[in-house]
């Protein structure tokens, strides 16, 4: 299987990690030779209830019984699109009430700059140095680094940047910026977290000159961070909210949501201002629709942040210099990039899935699944504690 995967299916870095698969359930996946791996990845928090959560699977046996695709989107009526927007409303503040579904974060990123740019008339998107909001031609020319945006130039155009955390750019948006696009979390580049009401001061400058704030809740929403959104900790909501990862429950999904009045604007002059072919599949909407039942019936938030402080807790180490992040998205960050890696690699062999994190090379990703149980997290941290200690002789 390995030399097929390598021949047929176009990679994304030359030495991917290769685990062959054989099956998932709960906190745990299976190698094909029946080998345990307790995941602390979630699928780069997607799989935000586990594996095969049974809320998740029900709901779409039953929706493949009924139907699939039908009809581009918008077009049809289709009952798991119009719950799930419904929801998502109803446990969203004003004026967030109006959801267009897509395939991915980094679609639902390309479509919160076309309707920022429509809503206001300018062109200006101001994102963050060392941000990721994903790799279309949209959400790509949202980066700072160079070496990854280079190869891939010309990209939309009219980009600028300001530091996360650094109030001395305010005065950097001006009555020419059609939006600010941030992460709640700072992903990629290490979860940071912002501090000093960071992102209410943002926001209060768009209103000021009538920009949009747009922010990206792909990694943190869903109940990621002890709240169902991220900025819900900040004391500010976004003009345009975008989302993905967990919001499906391991389907893939992106959502932006905005005010009705705002959304409206994609769907005249011209029509079809935005436009996908499968956003709102059926199947898709109805394991969303069950996941976010899921979290808000459950107690699942609440517990998140019980589990942050069990982990934090747990993984004190000497080659740990801080534990970054919020509620179970969080990152360890080692003395160095090749610790970081080891930890990883060895984890892995020792029955523990890790990951890293784009730009901070010292970083180790935890991410696990938010119905992870205490005895999975101290089983985990243990193995992890381990291969920290030999590496630390």
């Amino acid at each position: 299987m390995y030399s097929d995967f390598q021949k047929y299916q176009a990679q994304t870095t030359p030495h991917p990690l290769a685990l062959e698969i054989a099956f998932a359930k709960g906190s745990y996946v299976y190698d094909n030779n029946g080998k345990e791996y307790i995941d602390f990845i979630a699928g780069v928090s997607a799989c935000s209830l586990g594996h095969q959560h049974p809320r998740v699977k029900e709901a779409i046996t039953k929706q493949l019984d009924a139907y699939l695709h039908v009809m581009v989107y918008g077009e049809y009526i289709q009952k798991p699109s119009v719950q799930l927007t419904k929801l998502l409303a109803s446990n969203l503040p004003s004026p967030l009430e109006s959801t267009y579904l897509v395939n991915s974060g980094t679609e639902a990123i390309d479509g919160a700059i076309k309707l920022a740019r429509r809503v206001t008339g300018r062109t200006e998107i101001i994102a963050a140095y060392n941000a990721y909001h994903g790799n279309s031609y949209g959400a790509l020319s949202l980066m700072s680094h160079e070496e990854r945006i280079a190869p891939f130039r010309p990209g939309i155009g009219d980009i600028s940047f300001i530091t996360y955390n650094n109030e001395a750019d305010l005065s950097t948006i001006t009555e020419q910026t059609a939006a600010v696009v941030l992460e709640t979390i700072q992903g990629g580049a290490g979860f940071i977290v912002p501090k000093n009401q960071f992102l209410k001061k943002i926001k209060m400058r768009c209103q000021e000159v009538d920009a949009l704030l747009i922010l990206d809740e792909i990694q943190p929403g869903f109940g990621r961070t002890g709240k169902l959104f991220g900025f819900e900790h900040y004391d500010v909501i976004p003009d345009i909210l975008v989302s993905g990862k967990g919001m499906g429950g391991g389907m893939p999904i992106g959502a932006f949501t905005a005010s009705k009045k705002h959304m409206s604007l994609l769907s005249d002059n011209p029509k079809l201002g935005h436009i996908t072919t499968f956003g709102g599949h059926p199947v898709i909407a109805a394991a969303a629709l069950a996941t976010l039942q899921e979290i808000t019936e459950s107690d699942l938030i609440q517990q998140t942040l019980k589990k942050e402080v069990l982990i934090r807790e747990l993984l004190v180490h000497p080659l740990i210099d801080e534990i970054r992040g919020k509620g179970l998205m969080l990152a360890l960050i080692t003395k160095n990039a090749s610790i970081a890696s080891q930890v990883i690699l060895q984890s892995q062999k020792e029955g523990l899935l890790l990951f890293w994190l784009l730009f901070e090379e010292r970083a180790i990703r935890l991410t696990p699944p938010l119905t992870i149980s205490e005895e999975e997290i101290r089983k985990g941290c243990a193995i992890l504690l381990g291969v920290l200690d030999s590496i630390n002789r």
